[in-house]
């Protein structure tokens, strides 16, 4: 297909990653609405990442793939799917827009019965059956060194749309925000505050703690107010714990664990200053036009550096060697972030509290 299609009426965007990768799919649900502001646009991603998305008036339906669904056995988890994709079918698509490179993202595609469908053509997937799944396939190659971003709007070129709308939306709603107002005052935080994500899911991309705790000493001396958050995962909260108890001063608060990502997200709106590592609350703070600082090591900076961002971005790889990214262990329990030293990390903060 190459004309501009005259009408669409529900568009279905697949995306089976992880929070962030959902995050960044807000782009083309913009650009949809800009060119078609009736479309009805359905999001089908995996269960846990839907509190990205869950407040974001610009989707109409969301639909997940549970993966609680292995546990329960093969037969269960068919009748899950199959059920699923008669959802799907039911919605009669006009278009839909595989983000993903999965083949059951593929197969999905094509049992929805739209007659557009859109994907890439991958490298690792040139069987047969991947290209029949699609109507129209997008060559990865020639946005493979692409922001993220970037590669999803890709896959809106056979529709030649008019306006491009690059933002990335992260909501949420009044209640998140009074849950955190509440969750302040009760440590009574009232002033100005600076929000600090020190983990990852992956510890790779972490700093060490004892320099976290140095950086907390010397802008608390400084009378900042330090916000510290965390996933719930206990490795990461115990990373927090680690980095409290190492800081001479006692006066931060910690909110590790305690917030899911909408109300981290409204914690972080309304921050003077998130500083965190190569993770999803950075792309929040990117999204929501926090100030940042972030800390990066050996990820692909042009697929994830935080999008439109304002703030600074510190790579460890101007302070020393790094493995390629595709070389990296994600289990390894190397610090290779340990390259970037505090007095840069409290320099780029002076700048962007000026």
């Amino acid at each position: 297909m190459s004309k501009k299609m005259t009408l669409i009426q529900r568009v279905l965007i697949i995306k089976l990653r992880h929070h962030g990768d959902t995050l960044l799919i807000t782009p083309v649900i913009n650009t949809l609405k800009a060119n078609y502001p009736n479309v009805e646009v359905d999001v089908l991603i995996n269960k846990e990442t839907a509190p990205m998305i869950e407040n974001f008036s610009a989707i109409e339906n969301i639909f997940s793939l549970d993966k609680a669904w292995k546990k329960e056995g093969k037969l269960a988890r068919f009748r899950h799917e199959w059920r699923l994709v008669n959802q799907l079918r039911h919605r009669q698509y006009d278009v839909v827009i595989n983000l993903a490179d999965q083949w059951n993202s593929a197969l999905i595609t094509r049992f929805t019965g739209a007659k557009v469908r859109i994907g890439y053509d991958i490298y690792k997937r040139q069987s047969p059956v991947w290209k029949k799944c699609f109507s129209d396939l997008i060559p990865l190659g020639s946005v493979d060194h692409r922001h993220i971003v970037e590669q999803n709007l890709a896959l809106l070129q056979p529709l030649s749309l008019q306006q491009i709308d690059t933002q990335v939306s992260m909501t949420y709603s009044h209640q998140d925000k009074q849950a955190v107002v509440e969750k302040l005052k009760a440590y009574g935080v009232l002033t100005p505050y600076i929000v600090i994500q020190p983990t990852s899911r992956w510890f790779f991309k972490c700093w060490d703690e004892h320099k976290w705790s140095e950086l907390i000493d010397t802008l608390q001396q400084q009378g900042h107010q330090i916000v510290l958050t965390s996933g719930p995962d206990s490795r990461e909260k115990e990373m927090v714990d680690t980095i409290i108890q190492g800081c001479k001063t006692n006066d931060s608060v910690s909110l590790s664990g305690q917030l899911s990502l909408p109300q981290l997200g409204a914690l972080i709106d309304n921050a003077e200053l998130f500083i965190g590592v190569d993770s999803v609350p950075m792309h929040m703070a990117s999204a929501l036009k926090t100030p940042l600082v972030a800390l990066f090591g050996p990820s692909k900076l042009f697929h994830w550096s935080p999008w439109q961002h304002i703030g600074e971005v510190l790579w460890a790889g101007n302070y020393g060697e790094l493995p390629d990214p595709d070389d990296v262990h994600t289990n390894t329990q190397t610090r290779y972030l340990s390259l970037i030293p505090v007095k840069d990390v409290l320099d780029a903060v002076r700048r962007q509290l000026k």
